[in-house]
């Protein structure tokens, strides 16, 4: 890690723990929880569309090369 990425890490941490400090720990933990779930619902939802366009393009393949088109 060099100077600069371990500069931003500790004023993101420093920055967290004054959030929390204004805010109440409670009310951060649960944003940063809620953050976190939506993030992974953002990655499973792309992974579903990413993987719609694969089998889209994998059907036209296939018809292309059966003749259909």
């Amino acid at each position: 890690m060099g100077p600069f990425s371990l500069s931003c890490h500790l004023t993101e941490r420093n920055a967290v723990k004054v959030i929390k400090k204004v805010f109440g720990e409670k009310d951060v933990d649960a944003v940063l929880q809620r953050l976190d779930r939506l993030t992974e619902d953002e990655a499973r939802t792309t992974a579903t569309q990413t993987l719609e366009v694969v089998y889209s393009l994998v059907q036209s393949m296939t018809a292309i090369m059966d003749g259909e088109y």
